[in-house]
């Protein structure tokens, strides 16, 4: 699986896409993969990343490819 993956237009690493999603700086991030699930705003396609935004936590973030929608495990 590549890298680096289109994201509303733009290439997105595995860092700028849980950036993305949390809003914030993350400190590790995991390979970008296909999410098994569709945009419930767009219908577009969903990438999800896991990263980890502190030393302490671990979260799983799920993001459109084509629109803002975005969600976490813990939202």
């Amino acid at each position: 699986m590549s890298e680096n993956r289109v994201v509303q237009g733009r290439m997105v690493t595995g860092k700028k896409l849980a950036e993305l999603i949390e809003g914030d700086s993350v400190m590790e991030t995991e390979a970008i993969q296909d999410a098994d699930r569709d945009c419930p705003d767009c219908e577009g396609n969903v990438l999800t990343v896991g990263y980890m935004p502190s030393v302490t936590e671990f979260i799983t973030g799920w993001k459109c490819q084509d629109c803002d929608w975005s969600e976490t495990d813990r939202d």
